[in-house]
């Protein structure tokens, strides 16, 4: 990357935007989770609560009248001209012909594809950007955007607001968040609501390793498995996460 080019990258913490030597080396949930060497954090994190608690009061105040929603995660590396960036795509278009809008992490690749959908078919295209020190500002087919500081308080946004998880191959970040929608609904700490899994080649791995290992080692119940509900198609997604 050119020097230009480094100086004209967006940072966004918060709702503030950055660039040039301006953007920090670490991120605001790097400095809160730190191991503490002093006292000094006496002083810190009793601020970071207020600002915590804005994040909350912010993500509440913009989506509280959005109404149904579904959130569609997948990888920020995804390129335009996979076939997995198509499906997202019509994803979001098919949603929003149900009227329901279409949540993502508001960042490139799968995410922006299902945004672009939303927007495309004039719905609710919604984006919960997160401080990152290696990723993009907001896409541009966001109509309704937050940018959060910490993950906590944008997870609880994902789960609040959304009546079922799509997720299309990613990577960690994506794993984070199946995996956590797993473990909220098996322990009943969400009433349970679909979680659909896009791309029978991609996640047939993971799938047989749960069957395979989890389940075989009596770690998980083969019904639990039963919470995730692989498809290949756009229209299969969307009918199976609306309940139908």
């Amino acid at each position: 990357m050119s020097n230009d080019q480094s100086s004209r990258r967006i940072y966004q913490r918060g709702p503030v935007i950055l660039r040039g030597n301006a953007i920090p080396k670490e991120t605001s949930d790097t400095r809160l989770l730190e191991a503490q060497t002093s006292a000094q954090w006496l002083h810190e994190d009793p601020w970071r609560v207020l600002r915590i608690q804005a994040e909350f009061v912010e993500g509440f105040g913009a989506l509280s009248e959005v109404g149904d929603a579904v959130s569609v995660f997948g990888s920020a590396r995804t390129r335009e001209d996979s076939r997995y960036w198509k499906l997202a795509y019509e994803i979001g278009k098919l949603l929003v012909a149900e009227g329901i809008a279409v949540m993502t992490g508001g960042g490139p690749g799968t995410m922006e594809a299902a945004n672009k959908g939303a927007w495309d078919a004039g719905g609710q295209s919604i984006g919960l950007g997160i401080e990152l020190p290696h990723e993009h500002s907001m896409n541009p087919w966001v109509n309704i955007g937050i940018n959060f500081r910490y993950f906590f308080a944008r997870k609880t946004m994902f789960v609040k607001y959304s009546s079922g998880f799509i997720a299309m191959p990613g990577g960690f970040g994506t794993m984070d968040e199946l995996f956590e929608a797993l473990t909220l609904v098996q322990t009943s700490k969400i009433r349970s609501f679909p979680i659909v899994l896009v791309g029978s080649d991609y996640w047939r791995g993971l799938i047989d390793w749960v069957a395979d290992s989890m389940i075989a080692e009596g770690t998980l119940d083969e019904a639990e498995l039963d919470l995730i509900h692989v498809v290949d198609e756009p229209e299969e997604a969307v009918r199976f996460v609306l309940g139908r």
